[in-house]
């Protein structure tokens, strides 16, 4: 049985950060790209990152230079650093694997 399980998530102030982390299970987690999309109030789900199983990462122009993606494959995790934390960023954020999701987890930028 598949299961991502996000957790990090929070109340952070603008220019804060924070580290999102997901456990993974299920499936051979080594050879398989991962990712983070997020869901703001009233918007669709959006892309935000992803990480081969090599390593090799890509992000949404909206987070880049801020948010990095990594993984570590021995303990089947993946995480998002979440730096310069903007109040645009406030949405729930989830970890992807395929076509399966994770329950997401919520994180609020305000002062």
């Amino acid at each position: 049985q598949v299961q991502l399980v996000e957790s990090g998530g929070g109340l952070v102030q603008p220019g804060g950060s924070l580290r999102l982390s997901c456990a993974a299970s299920g499936f051979i987690f080594s050879i398989y790209a991962m990712g983070w999309y997020r869901q703001a109030p009233g918007k669709q789900r959006e892309f935000v990152a992803t990480i081969t199983n090599r390593g090799s990462t890509n992000y949404a122009d909206s987070v880049k230079g801020r948010f990095t993606i990594s993984r570590d494959n021995a303990k089947n995790m993946v995480y998002l650093q979440m730096n310069s934390l903007k109040p645009e960023d406030t949405a729930v954020y989830f970890c992807t694997w395929g076509s399966m999701w994770g329950q997401g987890t919520q994180v609020t930028v305000s002062s």
